[in-house]
């Protein structure tokens, strides 16, 4: 099993807004789609997927396990209630979505529980999200690289997160990246406006094409059928190592996404 490399974001989407853009995604060919507990939309993107009348068989549909649900006792039930939503009998992936705030629920405990979903056949992959690299060494030590298929992090143009990438590939775990345009301000950078315009593409394509091309997975998200088939485009765009070598320049650890209360202690 292994990660798409594209698929499509769901965070801040709701009701008839998700909707619309998960059957728009899906009929111009998006097979991959990601949601979680705490967006609220896990049955609209269940009611999407079923009425797209895409076979179950062709989706990769993510999910994650928010941490008020991140104990032994209620990962799994969780999870049930998550596919129950989701009109599915399993996911292709779960991950949790955010460590659990002060260790209040260990590592251990946690990625145990979802050793445990996977062995029920609720989930045929799992993961993380936000992991520092002291948190992937936790779960390294509790369920094995070889188990944990992704960390979803916060990454574009801005924030490389460069120290977190080279140890995650170091021992084998894969990088998704979210907010991968940096809200869309990374879309108005001039050095990649002229990157764009030397490929004939949009600035969002060329960001896209970078993380890709640096071997993470994206998931963009839109509300518009344009902006959607615009970013499937990005797959084929093919960025030379100058340009890699500008957007590789921009970084100036400028995070967007750091909860208080919820975020762990930055690499």
């Amino acid at each position: 099993m292994t990660i798409p490399a594209f698929g499509l974001g769901t965070f801040r989407l709701k009701d008839d807004v998700v909707i619309a853009s998960v059957k728009t995604a899906l009929e111009l060919g998006y097979r991959a789609v990601d949601t979680a507990q705490i967006y609220d939309n896990e049955a609209a993107v269940g009611q999407a997927i079923e009425e797209s009348g895409v076979k179950r068989s062709e989706l990769f549909i993510t999910t994650k396990i928010w941490i008020e649900n991140l104990s032994k006792e209620q990962l799994i039930q969780s999870l049930k209630e998550s596919l129950r939503k989701l009109r599915t009998d399993y996911v292709d992936l779960t991950l949790i979505h955010w460590p659990s705030p002060n260790d209040a629920v260990p590592v251990k405990e946690f990625m145990q529980a979802l050793v445990e979903a996977k062995n029920e056949g609720l989930t045929r992959q799992i993961g993380i999200s936000n992991f520092t690299i002291d948190l992937m060494q936790k779960a390294i030590d509790t369920v094995g690289a070889e188990n944990i298929a992704t960390n979803q992090i916060e990454l574009s143009p801005y924030l490389q997160n460069r120290q977190v990438v080279k140890w995650a590939k170091e021992h084998g775990i894969h990088i998704t990246s979210y907010m991968t345009l940096a809200y869309g301000k990374a879309l108005k950078n001039e050095e990649i406006g002229r990157i764009a315009l030397k490929h004939n593409g949009t600035p969002a394509q060329v960001i896209l094409a970078w993380a890709m091309n640096l071997g993470y997975a994206v998931i963009p998200s839109s509300t518009q059928r344009e902006n959607l088939q615009s970013n499937l485009q990005a797959q084929t765009l093919a960025l030379d190592p100058e340009d890699m070598a500008i957007i590789a320049t921009l970084d100036c650890n400028e995070r967007l996404v750091s909860p208080e209360g919820l975020a762990p202690q930055w690499d």
